[in-house]
């Protein structure tokens, strides 16, 4: 009875170890990856915002005019390219394409744009060679738009641009930013609770940066010449809250604001043709909390599940070899 016992044991020890190592190292890396298709909205908000708008007068062109105190809605959908070559159903590479287009309170909108880029399914970076990668972006002075195709060979797009890696530490991470078209430094600032939902913080700053040249109309800057050349600064304040274990953004906010200035301007003197506030509303911060907790728990049978049977099997072993080496001493 004792020697049945002893080898059941050790045969439930050897199978939790075995089953743990299985998932964690195996079904794990298989399975976390993101989707092909996500097929999502999120929708940020703001109000008091100061911004550019094109206002057609008396059935002529669009004129730019700078209005205060706007409420603001800017509307992201996300979804995938699986027409694209590097697309596979089990392959580590899947296309994105984001739309985006901010309105204000007229429904007028003020800017749009679309983009795809290919993403590392693990780490959840931009990755080449991605012949699909592309930027458009809409002009609403005359309702043209302009594509910027990707070169095959280069990341158009680096850094991450939708979400954090799998299992996020409270470290660094390069995160994309459109304004001055390259990733900058998404540092760790802190740990909070959204709607229960444990969350990692993150903060990116951008100082001031020259991102661009143009002429304008003079009244536009408070010149008298018809036309003056300036020089348009970007910068931005962002806010991550990440929820670890899948890397989901829950929620986002971010501070822009760009000024133009002309040659004998400094900071500060330009003229602010955006300068505002907009973050994730309620309705999507719950939609990607609820989001996030199911994959969660999906998650935690590849994670979390493996250290319970490690455990379990590590002691029903112990106990087994306990008992056999017993057995062998009665017999001598």
């Amino acid at each position: 009875m004792r020697r049945g016992v002893t080898f059941v044991l050790l045969g439930l020890g050897v199978f939790g170890i075995a089953t743990g190592l299985l998932l964690r190292f195996y079904a794990y890396p298989a399975l976390a990856k993101i989707p092909h298709s996500p097929d999502t909205t999120a929708v940020a908000q703001g109000s008091g915002i100061t911004a550019l708008v094109y206002v057609e007068k008396d059935g002529g062109p669009a004129q730019p005019e700078i209005r205060r105190d706007l409420s603001l809605t800017s509307t992201t959908y996300v979804s995938g390219d699986l027409r694209a070559p590097e697309v596979q159903a089990d392959g580590g590479v899947t296309a994105w394409v984001e739309a985006t287009r901010i309105t204000d309170e007229d429904r007028r909108t003020l800017s749009a744009s679309v983009r795809e880029l290919c993403l590392d399914r693990f780490t959840a970076e931009a990755v080449a060679p991605c012949t699909t990668q592309y930027v458009q972006k809409a002009k609403p002075e005359n309702g043209k738009d302009t594509k910027i195709p990707g070169t095959r060979g280069q990341v158009q797009f680096p850094g991450l641009n939708f979400k954090f890696p799998f299992q996020t530490e409270k470290r660094t991470y390069p995160w994309y930013d459109s304004g001055v078209g390259k990733p900058v430094d998404a540092r760790f600032d802190g740990e909070e609770t959204l709607q229960g939902l444990p969350v990692y913080r993150f903060k990116q700053s951008v100082p001031a940066t020259d991102v661009d040249g143009r002429d304008v109309p003079g009244s536009l800057v408070g010149k008298s010449e018809p036309t003056v050349s300036v020089r348009l600064y970007y910068q931005a304040e962002k806010t991550l809250w990440i929820e670890p274990d899948t890397g989901a953004l829950i929620k986002v906010r971010q501070s822009v604001k760009q000024e133009l200035r002309t040659s004998d301007e400094s900071a500060g003197q330009g003229t602010a043709v955006f300068d505002g506030t907009l973050e994730l509303n309620k309705k999507t911060v719950d939609a990607n909390v609820r989001v996030a907790e199911d994959n969660k728990s999906k998650l935690w049978l590849l994670t979390g599940l493996p250290v319970i049977l490690w455990i379990a099997g590590g002691v029903l072993l112990a106990a087994g070899i306990v008992l056999l080496l017993a057995g062998r001493r009665r017999t001598v």
